[in-house]
């Protein structure tokens, strides 16, 4: 058709139609970008990095206590090599929370229980609530699945093999009897299984942040529709608190995921041989990893502190014969080890005869040198934060700290 013959009221039908079909276009693309953004705003809230922001003082770090979602080994500010305790009236509540929450689940360790139905509740062996070692409601999201048979080995592997499901280690226990030990099962041990009972329990926090809310849901709904298949009873915790307690779990834990740093710097711009850190570090007993890391390990391959080059290159197997670097770093990871005050004294020691074979000196993050009063200080330090830690219940270097501060 010829537009030029076309009539007033066709050509007023064709505009108005593009108006109509570009005004849907924009509506449509309008929801789904509001539908992105509260999705994205409900299950993963962005905060202030704040690695961007250097607070200076030492290795060691201290985070962000505030954050919710995002949690990673926090730089120490300027006060703790001086010995100054930082002043926070909102660091101070959250701990008190924490505390009185704990407090409070001890006082009544079912509170946050409940099973499928009200009969459930009834029929429960009483003995299955003793708590697996290192494993605890304070730390994890603990499930129970009661089953009157054995549960088939077919259906418990594919319930095995949805671990990794939900964003946060998790681990499986089975009882052959009411009255039987806990067994750790894996999807080896599935296929010659004769467990009655199970038990997951699922970290509400780790370094990466507290467990989200959605990711709860998805684990209850899973260990529910498992239940129901097999005919078996279920006693899982309430959602709400559950998330409720694992952000305030992860902001206790921020608060002292702390680790101590000593540098050795060399004189007058000098540099340091790669083949001699290298001897001297496996003479100390330490030994490369290959991300790059000396690593110092206790007789149970426990890692206690490691050495990193100062500068940014790392000390890879196939470029110590070549790397020359100004530094290296001692590093202690506080929450992640056991005796942390013994711990420190053998770092320092190493530290001081690094310093006295390479020639060099010991020094802070703003190449200040330390002093044996500045080490004490130091340590005084690693021993508050153990000792807190130990008062909510989280031993460090022990397998609960060590998923905790992963």
């Amino acid at each position: 058709m010829d537009i030029l013959n076309m009539s007033d009221l066709q050509v007023s039908l064709i505009i108005v139609g593009i108006i109509i079909i570009i005004g849907v276009a924009v509506f449509n693309r309008m929801q789904h970008l509001r539908y992105r953004r509260k999705i994205e705003s409900t299950l993963d809230q962005r905060h202030k990095d704040i690695l961007l922001e250097k607070t200076g003082g030492s290795n060691a770090r201290e985070g962000n206590r505030d954050r919710i979602h995002e949690r990673i080994e926090p730089l120490l500010d300027k006060n703790f090599f001086t010995g100054k305790s930082p002043q926070n009236d909102s660091n101070r509540k959250t701990g008190t929370e924490f505390s009185e929450s704990l407090n409070e689940i001890r006082k009544n360790p079912d509170r946050d229980k409940h099973s499928s139905t009200a009969d459930d509740k009834t029929s429960i062996n009483s003995e299955a609530h003793a708590l697996i070692d290192g494993f605890d409601s304070h730390s994890n999201y603990i499930v129970n699945i009661y089953a009157n048979t054995t549960i088939p080995a077919k259906e418990l592997d594919g319930l095995l093999h949805r671990k990794f499901d939900f964003n946060k280690p998790l681990s499986w226990f089975g009882q052959k009897n009411a009255h039987g030990p806990w067994e750790d099962i894996n999807i080896k041990s599935a296929d010659h299984s004769d467990y009655i009972h199970l038990r997951g329990c699922l970290l509400l926090a780790d370094r990466t942040g507290p467990i989200r809310e959605i990711d709860l849901s998805i684990f209850r709904d899973t260990v529910q529709d498992f239940a129901r298949q097999i005919n078996a009873k279920t006693e899982c915790p309430d959602i709400v608190p559950s998330h409720e307690q694992a952000v305030k779990l992860d902001r206790f834990c921020a608060d002292v995921d702390v680790m101590i740093g000593v540098n050795i710097i060399s004189k007058d711009e000098g540099a340091f041989v790669g083949t001699k850190i290298r001897g001297l570090a496996e003479a100390s007993g330490f030994k490369l990893d290959t991300d790059g890391v000396f690593k110092y390990r206790n007789d149970d391959n426990h890692v206690l502190f490691t050495l990193t080059n100062y500068e940014s290159e790392p000390f890879a197997p196939d470029n110590m014969k070549t790397i020359t670097t100004h530094g290296v770093t001692f590093l202690l990871d506080v929450p992640r080890v056991a005796n942390g005050e013994k711990v420190f004294d053998q770092m320092t020691h190493f530290a001081k005869v690094f310093s006295n074979t390479l020639g060099g000196i010991m020094v802070d993050d703003n190449r200040v040198p330390l002093s044996e009063n500045g080490l004490a200080r130091s340590k005084q330090q690693l021993i508050n934060i153990q000792t807190r830690m130990k008062k909510h219940n989280i031993i460090p270097g022990s397998p609960n700290a060590l998923r905790l501060f992963n």
